[in-house]
């Protein structure tokens, strides 16, 4: 038996909350995308938006053109403000990725994603620091710079990778870097830029990052970094898998930024995890288990100790890197294409949603926050084994006492695991169509919710004893709140039938 303290040992860190991942932005043009993320901010209500393609040709924002024997360059920014009003009208701010290089500029044609975005440097780096500009500018004249000024500026995506950045050229990158990161406080000194956002593996980029910064006296307002654990896809059609260490590997990977960076000028700088997952592969289909949710529980509950925010990766099914989704679950914590279909993951984060800011208690399994109101919140999870060496527990028992002020406690529980809240189980019973028709999009919708149950308990001495059997990856959000019973004297449950009480 667990005993929770009574008094809380500070603020719940709430980095979880910070920014969540999108693929392409360009999608948010999508009259259905839209819809998601409005679902999404009304369940949960992240604070800022990542994804990739800002400047990218399919956004329309750099447009040469001839004139009277001269190439000139026309800046366009009809799509970005469309995407950005729409994230502003949802209360999501945008946390700007610059990427990837309009091909017009570009100095090579490798690109990446079935989108072709552009991983080269540019012809120009004048050019480029005149397109950034321009696009900084127009946002502060648009969205005004107070606004502006809460939007991270990230320079690139994963230029350690060869995929995102042509031959994975450091030095390239750090020149970039430098033009763009100058630019940026060109437009406003207070505007916030930062990388290098590198994939795992390479954080040897850190130090040289933080040596090149320190060298030359580039701005650095944050350093960025990804954080995944899977290993090598094992493709399939339409479709791959992977293996995956544990999840504690995440936490390792959300700490790294700040211990290889002590005594360096960006040492005590904000760190943005701006991608996570389990596995960076968006046709694998882990993200629609429950197990990722019980697998990335313990990160969400630990991982504002190691960094300012870490991004979900991402929270919309249709983000396209593989190509056009063609399953019906694929890679997102939502599914996009059969609205309000949500997976286990999306409902561990709505459960962290609804825990209170004060922190009473944290372990291996379980959370436990109080509210403004005193209502006490339990978020548990039952652990998982990543190696697929075994299904993991069939059961586990979690036994709390849990300080309440009141005589009795009314007890909400809400629960995820392979039977409920698991859309993933009730369609591949139904044989997996793929192409769900009304009926059986009901009967998903219907299996996507999670198991609920309601408890009225004793409180003995000021505490509920709070015994919790968890099965096979579930992840449960138990609410307790103080009970006052109203009922009328006269009520008596044994009268239901009209017999009097002996």
């Amino acid at each position: 038996m667990i005993r929770v303290p009574a008094e809380p040992s500070g603020r719940l860190p709430d980095a979880w909350r910070h920014c969540v991942g999108t693929g392409r932005i360009e999608l948010a043009l999508r009259r259905d995308y839209q819809d998601s993320l409005k679902l999404l901010q009304q369940d949960i209500g992240f604070r800022h938006i990542r994804g990739h393609g800002l400047l990218s040709d399919g956004m329309g924002v750099h447009r040469p053109y001839d004139h009277d024997g001269a190439r000139r360059v026309h800046h366009s920014f009809t799509y970005v403000d469309q995407v950005i009003d729409a994230y502003l009208d949802l209360g999501i701010r945008p946390f700007l990725e610059l990427g990837f290089m309009p091909e017009e500029m570009a100095s090579g044609e490798q690109t990446v994603f079935w989108w072709r975005g552009n991983v080269t440097p540019p012809r120009s780096h004048q050019e480029w620091a005149a397109l950034v500009r321009a696009t900084l500018t127009h946002l502060v004249d648009r969205y005004g710079l107070d606004e502006v000024r809460t939007w991270p500026i990230e320079v690139w995506n994963e230029p350690n990778l060869s995929d995102f950045w042509q031959n994975a050229d450091e030095p390239a990158y750090h020149r970039l870097y430098q033009v763009t990161a100058a630019t940026v406080k060109e437009v406003d000194a207070s505007l916030q830029v930062g990388g290098p956002a590198i994939s795992p593996g390479a954080d040897e980029w850190l130090d040289r990052f933080a040596e090149f910064t320190e060298r030359h006296d580039v701005p650095v307002d944050f350093v960025s970094k990804h954080a995944y654990t899977s290993g090598p896809p094992q493709h399939v059609p339409f479709g791959s898998y992977q293996t995956l260490a544990p999840a504690e590997q995440l936490l390792e990977q959300f700490a790294t930024p700040h211990e290889r960076l002590k005594g360096t000028r960006l040492a005590g700088l904000p760190v943005h995890i701006t991608e996570f997952n389990s596995s960076y592969c968006p046709d694998n289909p882990i993200h629609d288990t429950a197990f990722n949710a019980a697998y990335l529980a313990p990160v969400l509950a630990h991982g504002g100790d190691h960094a300012d925010s870490f991004s979900y990766w991402t929270f919309s099914d249709m983000f396209e890197e593989a190509g056009v989704p063609t399953a019906l679950f694929h890679g997102g914590f939502g599914l996009l294409t059969h609205r309000q279909v949500r997976k286990p993951t999306y409902h561990l984060y709505a459960f962290m949603a609804r825990m209170g800011p004060d922190l009473l208690a944290r372990g291996d399994d379980h959370l436990v926050t109080r509210h403004p109101d005193g209502r006490v919140t339990v978020l548990a999870w039952a652990p998982v084994d990543p190696s697929g060496e075994t299904p993991g527990p069939e059961r586990h028992r979690l036994r709390l006492l849990i300080p309440l002020a009141a005589e009795e406690a009314f007890a909400r529980r809400s629960s995820v695991d392979e039977e409920y809240g698991n859309a993933r189980t009730a369609w591949q019973r139904m044989g997996s169509p793929r192409s769900p028709d009304r009926h059986q999009l009901g009967v998903l919708h219907e299996a996507a919710e999670p198991g609920r149950r309601h408890l009225r308990l004793p409180v003995a001495e000021g505490r509920v004893s709070l015994d919790l059997t968890l099965t096979r990856h579930e992840v449960t959000l138990v609410e307790l709140s103080p009970l006052r019973d109203e009922a009328p004297p006269w009520t008596d449950e044994r009268r239901l039938l009209g017999r009097n009480p002996r």
